[in-house]
């Protein structure tokens, strides 16, 4: 009785093999994608990346330490304002 194991010899044994290599590379292809997601150097959808402050803030900071004068604040924050960003 060689053959008459649970998968049998007939369409049983070609369909669950075919089954497996359907679920073998969905999974391969699905873990690929995963990781191209998660290392991809897109930043995440709706997010962007800042370095760092603006030029906006940073005079506005250093206009509080006093570091710079009112008058001096007054004309570059409207130099930063003619400029585009």
């Amino acid at each position: 009785m060689m053959g008459d194991g649970m998968m049998g010899d007939g369409w049983g044994g070609w369909i669950v093999g075919a089954l497996m290599m359907v679920v073998f590379w969905g999974g391969l292809v699905a873990v690929v994608f995963v990781l191209a997601r998660a290392f991809g150097s897109r930043p995440p959808h709706g997010e962007e990346k800042r370095k760092g402050p603006d030029a906006r803030e940073i005079l506005a900071e250093r206009f509080a330490r006093g570091e710079i004068s009112e008058e001096e604040f007054e004309q570059r924050k409207r130099v930063l304002e003619r400029s585009p960003s």
